[in-house]
This record gives C-alpha cells, sequence and structure tokens, in this order.
C-alpha cells in the first residue's frame, strides 16, 4: 500500500499566529545574517586603489575571519592569510575616543621578516611581485615609507609616538620581525596610505572579516586623508541621488575584490 505524503491530504492553511511566526523567523534569521555575517561599507580613501576606488560601496563578510565565540562553536573560521584584504578596527584610538574601521592588504603574518627598499616588499628575504601595488616615483619617493625600516620614524609626519618608540623593539638587522599575534598591513596605494608603517601591528582580535565584492560603485570625492572611517552603511546623498545614472561606475558592479 503506497504511503501518502503530507501534500496528498487535504490543503492545510496557515493561521495567523502561524504566519506571523513565519515572519518573525525570517526577520530573526536576517537580522543575525546582517548583523554577524555580512555588511556594508563604503570606501572614502585612495588608499587600498586600485583594488579599490573611493566611492566602492562593499559587502564585507565577517564570519570567516572574525576570532571564534565560545557561544557559536558550530561557526567555520580560518587563519589570515598573505595577502588576504581585511577590515579591522584601527589599532590605535582617536582623539574623541572613536575606534574605526581600515580596509588594507595583510603583507606579513606572525614570524614574518618585512622590509621595504624603494618601494619594493621584501618579505623573508624574497622581493615580492606586486602588480596591484602602486610604486614610488621620483616625484613623490619618501624614505621613511618606501625604505621601511631603515628610517628613524621619530620626525616622519603620521607616525604615532608609540610606534615610534616600540617599533624599534621588533627590528632584527634590516628587518621587521612581526609579532606572534599580529599583522602587518599595507594599503595596495603604498604612496598614499597610512597603514602598519605609521600605527604598527594589528593584532588579531581587531580583524573583523574580509569584502568580497563591490555592489555599488559611484565617483566620490576623496575626504583628503587616509585616516577617515570606513561607512558602516552606504548611505544616500542628494549627490549620489542625483548622479546615480551618469557617475555610477556600472563596470564594477559585482566586480570581486582580489
Amino acid at each position: 500500500m503506497r504511503r501518502k505524503r503530507f501534500s496528498d491530504s487535504k490543503q492545510s492553511h496557515e493561521t495567523s499566529s502561524e504566519g506571523f511566526a513565519s515572519t518573525c523567523s525570517v526577520l530573526a534569521v536576517g537580522l543575525f545574517v546582517l548583523t554577524f555575517v555580512f555588511q556594508n561599507f563604503v570606501i572614502p580613501s585612495s588608499s587600498m586603489a586600485s583594488t579599490l576606488l573611493v566611492g566602492d560601496h562593499v559587502v564585507v563578510e565577517r564570519e570567516a575571519l572574525a576570532p571564534a565565540p565560545k557561544w557559536a562553536p558550530f561557526m567555520r573560521y580560518r587563519e589570515v592569510h598573505r595577502g588576504d584584504i581585511v577590515v579591522f578596527y584601527k589599532p590605535t584610538v582617536e582623539p574623541n575616543g572613536e575606534h574605526i574601521f581600515v580596509v588594507k592588504r595583510v603583507i606579513g603574518i606572525p614570524g614574518d621578516h618585512i622590509r621595504l627598499r624603494k618601494g619594493i616588499v621584501y618579505l623573508n628575504g624574497v622581493a615580492q611581485n606586486e602588480p596591484q601595488a602602486a610604486k614610488p616615483t621620483s616625484a613623490n619617493y619618501d624614505p621613511y615609507v618606501d625604505d621601511f625600516p631603515s628610517v628613524d620614524p621619530s620626525a616622519e609626519p603620521g607616525v604615532t609616538a608609540e610606534w615610534s618608540i616600540l617599533m624599534h623593539n621588533h627590528i632584527q638587522g634590516q628587518d621587521l620581525v612581526v609579532p606572534p599575534g599580529n599583522y602587518f598591513v599595507m594599503g595596495d596605494n603604498r604612496t598614499n596610505s597610512m597603514d602598519s608603517r605609521f600605527w604598527g601591528f594589528v593584532p588579531r582580535q581587531n580583524i573583523i572579516g574580509r569584502p568580497l565584492f563591490v555592489y555599488w560603485s559611484i565617483v566620490t570625492p576623496e575626504s583628503g586623508t587616509d585616516e577617515v572611517p570606513l561607512g558602516e552603511r552606504a548611505e544616500s546623498s542628494l549627490h549620489e541621488f542625483i548622479h546615480f545614472f551618469d557617475e555610477t561606475r556600472w563596470g564594477r558592479t559585482f566586480h570581486l575584490i582580489q
């Protein structure tokens, strides 16, 4: 005898309370995903150009790289790798006490020896081929930035007082050595990036996620400084509304970030 499926019997109808409960469940799941898994950010500066442009609106995945909480052992995590582009809390606090989000590329992981010579990164003694990274020219060459860490940071504009002292504790020979539990990060636009060369290592617990793709990009004036927080949400503005069609970079829509 053939077993009846539930759908073979008379069609069931949801009660109003069941419908309300289903809607609440969907909203709860959506809220969890938006709060703990994905988040929207807008790029405010050219420090990651040309990988990320000013005005790129990106989706950041917050689950894989975030430190694993004890309450969610079922969540899958992986370690941070060299070359990852990551979003993190800047390790220094702003004068107003604010902690801001920053996006950079991971150059060195714990134990790595790092130095730059004429803008070329040497990782564990080997020169790196980084086609995405902007190289210095005779017009914008900066000995501290492009030959890091060979120049005393105390007189370099933008270097925090704490880092100018702490940095010497991590230099071996010509290299800066990344300590356990920390990462060395830089922007792809090396000549216009305030990064680990200026404020030091990024602790593992500060890293919250990685940008996956650009879901919308619009021509936007640069803020004029790299020390501007990433927007936590893509906020609309009159400029974006007026110039949505003529200044949207349509070719960057759903552009994967690598």
